[in-house]
């Protein structure tokens, strides 16, 4: 193995600046992995072992990095919640994920008090808080008088995302753990920068713009520290905050969405131009469709910096360079290196070649997963070897994949997967509501917003205050990102006979002319 791996890193450099969190203070590896180290022993101390769950909701910060850190050297699976959710949300996560220990922030108090009294699983002496969280320890309890040195037997473990599916419930993907020391594993993962032309050490400084709940952000901070860079943390992302401390810390990479880049390029040419960019060297982005126009503004911009790739939580993907993407706009690029992407016609149940459209499926990586709790659904999602999250496209004669509809429901806004069918399980509950349906309309800056169309139950009337109500009722249910922008009214929603919806015919109007070309 390399002398990559965050905890050999800092037990040989100290000194080295690991972490600039959202305030500005300057956190060395030593602090951090004393902070991390005691995290293990602390959650040995309640009885957490190898294969146990950690779940938290934390903001971007240096608790966030000590904890995953901790759990992770002494074999457990971290699941972090994204702290949008409410609090009936989180609670079903936590318990779907078995955690044993539950940590959560002061600053989402609110919603986290409605979770505690839903979590039995969690021991009350596995309750955590940074900051006063009522019901909650503080965070300071977990690590005092533990001790600052590695724990014994370190073994890897590693996180365990959830994402929703058609089914409208989150489900955990979990990979199986290896009994191997954490430090070897970190060398392992480094190679997915790699791919970008990114190696160890070399001067990287990484800024972390996004939430540390998503799949891909978390993964791209914990290589960056795992390759010896420091990582520059933002908390609340804004355009000229994020160009102002690219130029301030002289950044080389980052993980974004392409809503960054709107909202960056959106800044006037006078307020961009006081920040020198000249730094960056790989500024990856992925999660949604990049507009074109956009795309070529900042690769004008950035240069070959602007790099993209397609995966999932649950692995695989494609990766295209600046280059190759003025060559085909519009792709997301080829296979990464010893994968393979393919095209399949699920309905006749095979294979497709060049310039055909079908299901998108990506080859299953070395790290197998499945979705906890749900063997139906992991195995229906491959076949062959491959494994599919539902995405419709085509491979053209070159092996560019160009993605045709990212899901035919799911909706993406501001780089988030939303899924209608969770919001549609929640709006159904609803008496004064017959039926539902819930589709992304494009938005100019996030991509897409959320339209439902209600079918109102019988006897009630399609006005206003029915909207009002819907929204009112969806406000302690949904998260305010899965809320509706907007509600329209049908006397009846499009179904066949057997039921199933035409989203399609309610869909397509508002997206008309704006299918993907190649």
């Amino acid at each position: 193995m390399t002398d990559t791996g965050f905890w050999r890193i800092a037990t040989n450099d100290p000194d080295w600046i690991a972490l600039v969190t959202p305030d500005g203070l300057e956190h060395t590896a030593g602090e951090l992995l004393a902070a991390a180290n005691q995290v293990s022993h602390g959650l040995r101390a309640l009885g957490v072992d190898k294969g146990d769950t950690v779940a938290c909701v934390l903001p971007n910060g240096f608790e966030m990095m000590a904890l995953y850190l901790g759990a992770l050297q002494i074999g457990c699976y971290l699941t972090p919640i994204n702290h949008h959710l409410v609090g009936p949300e989180i609670a079903y996560i936590v318990d779907d994920s078995d955690a044993r220990v539950f940590v959560a922030h002061e600053d989402f108090a609110g919603e986290v008090g409605r979770v505690l009294p839903e979590i039995p699983k969690v021991p009350q002496d596995g309750r955590f808080a940074v900051g006063a969280v009522e019901g909650m320890r503080p965070w300071s309890d977990l690590l005092a008088d533990q001790p600052t040195t590695a724990p014994e037997d370190r073994t890897a473990g590693m996180p365990m995302h959830y994402t929703s599916g058609t089914t409208g419930r989150p489900k955990g993907v979990k990979r199986a753990a290896f009994d191997i020391d954490p430090d070897d594993l970190a060398s392992l993962y480094v190679g997915f920068q790699g791919m970008f032309g990114v190696q160890p050490f070399d001067g990287h400084v990484h800024i972390t713009g996004s939430p540390l709940y998503h799949t891909a952000v978390l993964l791209w901070t914990a290589n960056s520290l795992h390759m010896g860079h420091t990582v520059v943390l933002m908390d609340k992302w804004s355009p000229e905050k994020m160009l102002e401390l690219i130029d301030r810390h002289k950044v080389t990479t980052s993980h974004m969405v392409p809503t960054q880049f709107h909202r960056i390029l959106a800044l006037p040419e006078e307020v961009r131009a006081r920040y020198d960019c000249s730094s960056v060297r790989c500024m990856v982005h992925a999660a949604a469709p990049c507009p074109p126009e956009i795309k070529r503004r900042m690769i004008e911009w950035w240069g070959d910096a602007v790099m993209e790739y397609y995966a999932a939580t649950e692995g695989g993907g494609t990766i295209i360079t600046p280059k190759e993407w003025l060559e085909k706009p519009g792709s997301v690029g080829k296979a990464w290196p010893g994968g393979e992407v393919r095209i399949r016609d699920d309905e006749k149940g095979e294979w497709v070649g060049p310039g055909v459209e079908g299901t998108v499926y990506m080859s299953l990586a070395l790290a197998n997963f499945e979705y906890k709790g749900d063997e139906a659904k992991t195995n229906d999602n491959r076949t062959d070897g491959f494994f599919t999250v539902g995405d419709w496209g085509l491979v053209d004669e070159d092996g560019y994949l160009f993605l045709k509809d990212r899901k035919s429901d799911m909706i993406i806004s501001g780089g988030v997967n939303i899924y209608p069918a969770e919001i549609e399980s929640v709006l159904l509950t609803m008496p004064k509501i017959g039926d539902v349906a819930v589709f992304g309309i494009p938005h100019p800056d996030w991509g897409e917003e959320i339209k439902a169309v209600v079918e109102p139950a019988p006897g009630v009337d399609a006005d206003d205050a029915l909207r009002d109500e819907i929204l009112a009722f969806c406000e302690d249910k949904l998260a305010k990102y899965k809320r509706p922008k907007t509600i329209d009214f049908l006397p009846e929603l499009p179904r066949d006979p057997s039921g199933k919806l035409y989203k399609r015919k309610l869909r397509d109007p508002y997206w008309a002319g704006r299918d993907a070309k190649i």
